[in-house]
């Protein structure tokens, strides 16, 4: 699932996206990457990401 479409169906991720330093929700990549593609481009560990933005999406 692209970035973009992450955050627009669980706009409550915003803040994990930021905490591991994925400020470019907004940027043109966003709306192509995915969030495994994202994380590599950023140094973050992808699992430990997806792990978070399911635990901020499940509190909705």
């Amino acid at each position: 699932m692209p970035i973009t479409e992450v955050v627009e169906k669980y706009p409550e991720t915003v803040s994990v996206f930021a905490e591991h330093g994925l400020h470019c929700i907004g940027c043109i990549a966003a709306r192509f990457e995915n969030i495994e593609q994202g994380a590599a481009a950023h140094g973050v560990d992808a699992d430990k990401l997806v792990a978070e933005l399911n635990k901020a999406a499940l509190k909705k």
